[in-house]
């Protein structure tokens, strides 16, 4: 089966299309992408620009467009924080359904991390035992730990790197007080969770996904991503702490000139690697493992699951 994901989220929309049936891993086909920014067209009022609804709208036509020359069976839409977050997001997401006559739900930050998790928990395998996942997006932290394929526990924090970078930093690069500030609050938001979810044990597996632990792991001397999916790629602690001190000394323009670092995502960097150290330090962990799956694997998995298997046709 042919199946499509639109992914509409705070920094880039992503039409995914795979091959895949019940039982197999899905197989990538085709991809489309385009950084929108959507997070950064909402005005003081919370609301979604007109500019950003027009870009919005005519990328969704253009997947539409393109999921249908590929050969799509199924196409399944989903938009998270900006949407989500946004004062007329649901309006929003109505017309552009009407209109394109398409079904673009929202996801709640509890669906990101739960379906994040089970493409890590797919990814690793049962022999992971207890799975502690972390997932640093344009407008969200997901956090999930469990021993199953549903976590014990998903959280989800505003504390995605594209809207602390909005929010708390002013210049670039950002002034030392302007760093100590959101060090605060990102270590204060996240200290609240550790208690819920260290509650059901210790994990055997620590796992990292999003563009930022993916970049942070290059710079620090992980495999590039031209070496494919199945090298293993892993983040320690200590380097994380360290680059985080010096992507915050950095402007964007010389972080973009990192190993793996891209010209689009190289001015949230910085506040994406305050959150990943005191994510790794209040939670103890030493080094986190990163993989290749994230939500929109897991998106693809859970709907693989109530489809009949090959052997069952």
């Amino acid at each position: 089966m042919r199946l499509g994901v639109l992914d509409i989220g705070s920094n880039t929309v992503h039409l995914l299309v795979v091959d895949a049936h019940r039982g197999a891993r899905p197989i990538p086909a085709y991809s489309h992408k385009e950084e929108l920014r959507l997070s950064e067209h909402l005005d003081d009022g919370g609301l979604l620009s007109a500019r950003g609804v027009e870009r919005l709208t005519a990328f969704v036509e253009e997947a539409l467009t393109i999921a249908e020359d590929k050969g799509v069976e199924e196409l399944i839409a989903f938009a998270t924080s900006a949407v989500r977050e946004a004062a007329n997001g649901e309006r929003v997401l109505a017309e552009i359904n009407a209109r394109l006559d398409v079904d673009i739900v929202t996801l709640s930050g509890q669906d990101e991390a739960r379906r994040t998790f089970l493409a890590v928990r797919r990814w690793f395998g049962w022999s992971s035992g207890r799975l502690l996942a972390f997932d640093i997006g344009g407008g969200s932290l997901e956090l999930a730990s469990g021993v199953d394929e549903e976590p014990d526990v998903a959280i989800s924090l505003p504390l995605g790197a594209g809207r602390l970078t909005r929010d708390w930093f002013t210049s670039d690069p950002p002034s030392p007080a302007e760093v100590r500030k959101l060090r605060k609050h990102v270590r204060t938001e996240i200290a609240r969770t550790v208690g819920q979810i260290v509650r059901y044990g210790q994990p055997n597996r620590a796992v990292a996904t999003s563009k930022t632990f993916k970049q942070l792991a290059r710079i620090a001397g992980a495999a590039p991503s031209s070496n494919g999916r199945y090298v293993s790629r892993s983040l320690g602690r200590e380097a994380v702490a360290e680059w985080a001190a010096r992507l915050t000394t950095m402007p964007a323009a010389a972080r973009a000139q990192l190993a793996g670092v891209s010209e689009g995502r190289a001015t949230q960097l910085a506040a994406g690697a305050v959150v990943a150290d005191a994510t790794m330090d209040l939670f103890e962990v030493d080094r986190l493992e990163v993989c290749p799956w994230a939500l929109r694997e897991g998106v693809i998995l859970r709907r693989l699951d109530v489809l009949p298997s090959l052997t069952g046709r």
